[in-house]
């Protein structure tokens, strides 16, 4: 039999028979252990049916968001699991950082968390602590379903991407495949007998008719103001290219007083200014914003594609969901109109100092497998991260539209990395900068100028870790 008896256990049991003191949180937070430091369960023998090397019998710990894709994909996943391995303790939260920072910082993690939500843990900062555990190992294994074909080589366009931080190491795996973009009803647009608008004065001539028939050309979460970046990075993006994103991701001097930025920001303040966004916007939630564009009060929403199942519980049965990508500004744009943000999103990571790390590696490896993907998109109205996973489903309109959408971008997609790199940075000080501007209180220059000074800011603080594109 192997050892499960290691520095943490050992411990915990010793303070509890009185040998020692334990000191307080804080205390440990300088010395959190990484690269695996605190595994209590060793490798066991590999094979063709195993081959990462679980051990059969080990106990695994999960920790899921319960956000709008709730948590019985992942049971689901789970009873997979079980068949051949040891028995799954399942918990569920939205507190994730309230809950689970305290247990990274005294190296007791769960095996495998849903890092997700507006209380998710930087996982930057987790990176640079040593506390996150490297997944090329998962990646570079015989995939589920063909043991031909690497886990690696299953997955959709910037999952690997997204789990980098400036590094070949790959610290996250990102599950849900997200399109990112201007979330809108179909009915809602065929009342008002106007189409989807692809240039910004067609954007605006689309909300004046909305405003004729008493209703709102959007609206957006202004408690969460970073939702507007959904939109608004691509549109910047589509309007001076994704070299204008790379350099504001870089935090390059000047980089959000480009003229690309300048132009985007105008055209979303003019938004404001004539009236299109619906009173109130500023003061809602995420599903206080989606209740309302349910009830037909605001055309767009920006929004990810998580949405559709979020708001399935006030969505009207004629509602006819669906995205596009953001509204260009005119034909001198540097990217064609089909050009959008998708990405993988929903953020699950193995901690260093989990108990059965490789059981934490074989139940992503599970969830990657074709039953567990397909299984996702049927609950949660969500495409995977798995390539091809949800080819021939029956897919309910929003998804089908998100879909359809992606694949009209071909390489024209955007993965703007400072939500993930700077999270701080983008909630907080440049999605209140935009929610200012939009409430009326800040200009553009101002806006800029506020969102410039954060940047440079980061750039300066030399606490702060710093990633590049490469």
């Amino acid at each position: 039999m192997t050892s499960k008896l290691n520095r943490r256990s050992l411990l915990t049991r010793s303070a509890a028979a009185g040998l020692l003191s334990v000191p307080a949180v804080g205390a440990l937070a300088g010395c959190a252990s990484g690269g695996g430091g605190g595994e209590s369960v060793e490798r066991g023998e590999t094979s063709d049916d195993n081959p990462l090397g679980v051990d059969p019998e080990a106990e695994l710990e999960v920790v899921i968001f319960d956000g709008g894709f709730g948590d019985q994909y992942a049971l689901d996943a789970e009873a997979i699991y079980q068949e051949s391995y040891g028995p799954v303790r399942h918990d569920k939260t939205t507190e994730i950082q309230t809950r689970l920072q305290p247990r990274m910082v005294q190296g007791d993690p769960p095996d495998v968390i849903n890092n997700g939500g507006a209380d998710a843990m930087d996982i930057a900062a987790l990176i640079r602590n040593g506390q996150v555990y490297d997944l090329n190992e998962l990646l570079d294994a015989p995939s589920l379903d063909d043991p031909s074909v690497t886990v690696r080589d299953t997955l959709m366009p910037s999952t690997v991407e997204m789990g980098q931080f400036g590094t070949e190491e790959v610290w996250r795996l990102n599950y849900a495949f997200t399109v990112y973009g201007q979330w809108y009803s179909r009915t809602a647009l065929e009342r008002l007998e106007v189409e989807y608008p692809r240039t910004w004065d067609e954007m605006i001539a689309v909300c004046e008719a909305a405003k004729r028939q008493g209703m709102a050309g959007w609206t957006y979460p202004g408690v969460y103001p970073y939702y507007f970046n959904f939109t608004l990075y691509p549109f910047i993006g589509k309007i001076g290219g994704v070299e204008v994103l790379q350099a504001i991701d870089n935090l390059e001097p000047n980089a959000w007083r480009h003229d690309a930025v300048r132009a985007a920001f105008e055209a979303y303040h003019e938004l404001a200014a004539r009236g299109y966004v619906l009173q109130g916007s500023p003061g809602m939630t995420h599903e206080e914003s989606q209740d309302e564009w349910n009830s037909y009060h605001a055309l767009f929403i920006p929004n990810g594609s998580w949405v559709e199942n979020e708001s399935r519980r006030n969505t009207p049965a004629d509602f006819d969901m669906a995205v596009g990508p953001p509204t260009g500004l005119d034909s001198s744009d540097a990217l064609p109109f089909e050009a959008l943000w998708a990405s993988s999103g929903e953020p699950f990571f193995v901690p260093a100092d989990a108990r059965n790390p490789i059981g934490g590696l074989e139940f992503l490896r599970v969830m990657l497998g074709r039953e567990s993907a397909r299984n996702f998109t049927e609950q949660v109205s969500s495409l995977s991260c798995v390539r091809g996973a949800a080819d021939g489903m029956d897919l309910p309109p929003g998804l089908a539209s998100a879909k359809a959408t992606f694949e009209a971008a071909g390489e024209h997609l955007f993965v703007p990395r400072l939500p993930d790199w700077y999270k701080q940075l983008n909630n907080e000080e440049i999605g209140g900068a935009v929610a200012a501007m939009m409430a009326g209180d800040l200009d553009p220059a101002e806006a800029i100028d506020r969102c410039q000074r954060a940047a440079d800011a980061t750039a300066s603080d030399d606490s702060i870790q710093k990633f590049q594109h490469v």
